[in-house]
């Protein structure tokens, strides 16, 4: 079992995970490499940089910096956090791990779904949590949108309350080597979703209906902000509300960086990963 786990390789995560390990405590990193660090062609105003950098240099720097302090960094897609009263177990695409702190440190995406209609419905049969709303689409025609391996586990959940789920990939490809066999998906690019007084169907760009019931958003890699509304994580404003040691309202779940809100600017990532690092650290010594 880890000390502490923290999702995103980013300035916050890989600050947090610094600090902790620094404590004499064990800590695993896991993230993919698509973070808005890297989309950031030229940086000139982080301290310490007399020239400027590019956003995957640092990307970079930052995994280097932790693994020469013997911290595992693992690229891997993590797509669930269970709480499981004393420890977390957190599942990613090729295993799972146990535990005692998590840290959210994955960002904030900044692109949602663009379709016509999906935000008209969010609420009245539009939603982004399998595990919070499938329970009320039981037995009836689910639809998720998305083609990487989130979409895939949260319709892996929807199976278990209806046998009819159908993944949207949105024009994209799922998978070839994902963790499950899909067999019922569509291809095509979504046009719009459309309804009454709640969606009821999906049209393709090629005038294609698909009548539906529920449909749910799970575009690309999870965020923090998707784990939180799984976990129960008070929000505000769509950001993860944290106390001034950067915990949750979840005794052992942190947040730190642009999931929080406020500035998204690196020095304000590196400022709460090292708060939220020396938080968890001085929590464990005390337990």
């Amino acid at each position: 079992m880890y000390d502490s786990i923290i999702i995103g390789k980013g300035p916050a995560g890989i600050s947090s995970a610094i600090y902790i390990s620094r404590s004499n405590l064990k800590v695993l990193v896991i993230g993919k490499n698509e973070t808005a660090l890297n989309k950031a062609h030229v940086i000139e105003n982080y301290y310490g940089f007399e020239k400027p950098i590019t956003g995957e240099e640092l990307f970079e720097k930052g995994i280097q910096q932790a693994k020469n302090q013997n911290i595992k960094v693992k690229n891997d897609e993590v797509i669930d956090i269970i709480w499981d009263n004393d420890k977390f177990i957190v599942k990613t695409v090729n295993s799972e791990y146990e535990s005692k702190t998590v840290l959210l440190a994955t960002g904030k995406s900044r692109n949602s779904a663009k379709i016509e209609g999906i935000k008209e419905f969010e609420g009245r049969g539009v939603s982004y949590c399998a595990i919070c709303d499938g329970f009320f689409y039981r037995n009836k025609k689910i639809a998720v949108i998305g083609n990487g391996e989130y979409a895939i586990h949260e319709a892996k959940i929807l199976k278990n309350v209806s046998e009819d789920v159908t993944i949207f990939t949105n024009g994209r490809e799922l998978p070839q080597n994902r963790s499950i066999e899909i067999t019922n998906f569509v291809e095509g690019k979504i046009d719009s979703i459309r309804g009454k007084e709640k969606a009821s169907k999906i049209v393709l760009n090629d005038n294609t209906e698909y009548e539906i019931d529920g449909i749910f958003v799970a575009e690309g890699t999870a965020s923090s902000i998707d784990f939180a509304k799984k976990l129960g994580i008070f929000l505000e404003n769509n950001n993860i509300k944290v106390d001034e040691n950067m915990q949750t309202n979840i005794p052992g779940i942190y947040a730190a960086g642009d999931c929080t809100g406020g500035l998204l600017q690196i020095s304000k990532a590196v400022y709460e990963g090292t708060k939220s690092g020396l938080s968890i650290a001085k929590k464990l010594k005390n337990i």
